[in-house]
């Protein structure tokens, strides 16, 4: 685990946008989630 992902690990964001390339970009991290690489879970 890379230490982007344990800094992020555990923690609820919101989404902002989803790009082109289908990246999921989260509010106030700078971080983009890449699906099938990037482990996550939807909290609707």
């Amino acid at each position: 685990m890379d230490w982007q992902a344990k800094r992020l690990e555990g923690k609820v964001f919101t989404v902002h946008f989803i790009d082109l390339a289908g990246q999921i970009h989260l509010e106030e991290t700078g971080i983009a989630l890449i699906p099938g690489v990037d482990e996550y879970e939807l909290v609707k």
